[in-house]
């Protein structure tokens, strides 16, 4: 009787108890900023996420940055083209005792002056000069390259990220649910026990499910902050909190075929294409290297002004202009040319190898995709109706308990199968949406149409530099 009573007497603390986690509970779902903790929250749709990763990811801009690079790269090799055009004066004072040998009144002084405008223009490498450039504008062809690929990598994990967010909050969603459900049925087993018709163990048992149902909630409402705080991370935005807002439903579309995906892949995948712009590359530097022991020829000529005092009376000034032809044979270099032949060889020969190593791990990428697509959507569909009759049977079952027709045990069954429909669809169609993601990730056609302007624009920048030859 002690027990009951203590029971009895503590009922209202624990329904005060119940409507503050309620009021709460209801609070977090309708209002997700408060996540933010007080700052600035931005409410952003998967095109709006995607939009500010382009702009803002820090993987995106380092690529950006490489274009620079090799850009100056270009740019530095066109220059050995294009004549070299060198200012210089000069002011040099001498004195030499050893002229006392020539006779007593010899010069022993030389004082000079001089200004002069020098040119060297090479006129034939052995083609290491058209080597070099072509090497370079196809470093900026794997700088687009690079470009792609970090842009993609950075959608693929973007878009996942805001799913995950999505399926965080619909997950805590479904752990409220629970908890309201599981506090209707404590409320019912104290009206029961008020009319004398329940125990005070149906009392304790209702208690102990509402206690067991908070967990839930807090590691739902915690990881919606780890998704959010992963996307600001993949987006780089520092300054403010960033939240999303859409839904996980899709239409399912046709499975795609994997040999199809394979052929849009080679085609498609950056990473193939900047092997294919290195290996171009390295051909050229096997070039370079093999007329690293040829002959080559340089024209030098320079104009200008000179003013010679010898002392003693001894002084002119006046133009002076000097040109010529010079030929460079290195007829033995020590066997370096040999080795560096060698190198570039074998790096191109080890290039060729990790490109078919690539397209190796490529087609297993396309494999997963492919079946990824395929599982997550046969989920979906056999999940489509699960969710409708599992509330319709906890339904029955609380009315069935309700009047006594149904056991505790019956309605708690009724309500796990709810719950993991719920979670189990939720999960199916984030898990879809990922895949197709992934898929077109895996095919490289993932934001295409965004990266085929950047490209485009970054060819219309090379040709404007190209032009300037």
């Amino acid at each position: 009787m002690k027990r009951i009573a203590g029971i009895t007497g503590g009922r209202g603390y624990l329904w005060t108890i119940g409507v503050f986690f309620l009021i709460v509970s209801m609070g977090i779902l309708s209002d997700t900023s408060a996540f933010g903790e007080g700052k600035q929250v931005e409410v952003l749709t998967l095109e709006e996420t995607l939009r500010i990763a382009a702009e803002k990811n820090l993987d995106i801009q380092k690529a950006r940055e490489y274009r620079n690079l090799v850009e100056g790269i270009y740019v530095t090799e066109r220059a050995a083209v294009l004549p070299q055009i060198v200012i210089g004066a000069r002011a040099n004072n001498e004195r030499d005792q050893s002229q006392k040998a020539v006779g007593p009144n010899a010069p022993l002084g030389r004082n000079t002056r001089s200004a002069e405008v020098g040119l060297s223009q090479a006129l034939f490498t052995w083609g290491q000069i058209g080597a070099a450039i072509r090497a370079a504008k196809m470093g900026i062809a794997t700088a687009d390259d690079q470009l792609r690929l970090f842009r993609q990598a950075a959608f693929r994990d973007v878009t996942a990220s805001f799913y995950d967010t999505l399926l965080a909050k619909e997950l805590h969603a479904i752990a409220i649910q629970n908890l309201e459900q599981k506090r209707r049925h404590y409320d019912e087993a104290q009206k029961k026990y008020a009319a004398g018709v329940a125990t005070d163990y149906d009392v304790l048992v209702g208690k102990v499910d509402v206690e067991n149902t908070q967990p839930p909630v807090i590691r739902t409402e915690n990881l919606i902050r780890i998704s959010r705080e992963k996307l600001r991370f993949l987006l780089g935005t520092e300054s403010k909190e960033v939240d999303v807002k859409g839904t996980l439903e899709t239409e399912i579309l046709p499975y795609p075929d994997y040999q199809e995906a394979e052929e849009i892949a080679k085609k498609n995948r950056p990473e193939l294409s900047d092997f294919r712009h290195r290996i171009q590359v390295t051909e050229e530097l096997v070039k370079i290297a093999q007329a690293g022991d040829k002959p080559r020829l340089d024209l030098k000529a320079g104009y200008g002004w000179q003013d010679l005092d010898l002392g003693q009376g001894y002084q002119a000034s006046g133009q002076m202009w000097s040109a010529g032809l010079f030929v460079t044979y290195p007829i033995f270099d020590g066997l370096r040319t040999r080795g560096q032949v060698a190198q570039a060889k074998s790096h191109l020969a080890t290039l060729k190898i990790e490109e078919a190593k690539l397209l190796n791990s490529i087609r297993l990428e396309i494999r997963d995709a492919v079946n990824a697509v395929r599982e997550s959507a046969e989920i979906i569909r056999a999940l489509s109706g699960t969710v409708a009759r599992a509330e319709r049977l906890l339904s029955m079952a609380e009315k069935g308990y309700e009047y006594g027709v149904k056991t505790k045990l019956e309605v708690d069954d009724a309500q796990l199968s709810l719950v993991q429909a719920l979670g189990n669809l939720a999960t199916a169609k984030r898990d879809y949406l990922v895949a197709r993601v992934t898929y077109e990730w895996a095919t490289g056609t993932l934001g295409e149409r965004g990266i085929k302007s950047e490209t485009l624009k970054s060819k219309l920048q090379t040709a404007k530099v190209k032009g300037q030859e």
